[in-house]
């Protein structure tokens, strides 16, 4: 019954912005790591940005400098998307490992997805 919900998605022009926010909910009881991935039409799915329990982030070489990835209280992340081009376009995707209450070991949780789109 663990959920993530995105949220922050939308239309822009190309060199604005957008913060991108996923929230984790349902029972849980701890998150090792969360992160963004993107998928845009007919291409694979692919990582963005990811943070670890300890704050340790990574990202893809294709936003790097124009990306920021936090990770809040309360199971949530963010995504901060700055000078974005066209090529940002994709649907973003919210991750998370999850340790649920009550279970053992972690498993890999996704959001439904927002749609990131930017016109040129």
């Amino acid at each position: 019954q663990v959920q993530l919900v995105e949220s922050g998605g939308g239309l822009v022009q190309a060199g604005g912005s957008l913060r991108l926010s996923c929230a984790a909910s349902g029972s849980i009881f701890s998150i090792n790591a969360m992160g963004w991935y993107r998928q845009a039409p007919g291409k694979q799915r692919e990582l963005v940005a990811s943070i670890t329990s300890g704050g340790r982030t990574n990202y893809a070489a294709s936003v790097k400098g124009r990306f920021t990835i936090s990770r809040d209280s309360a199971f949530t992340v963010n995504l901060q998307m700055n000078s974005l081009i066209f090529e940002d376009t994709a649907v973003y995707y919210c991750n998370a490992d999850v340790f649920a209450a009550g279970i053992p070991s972690s498993r890999l949780y996704w959001g439904q997805g927002t749609q990131v789109t930017v016109s040129s």
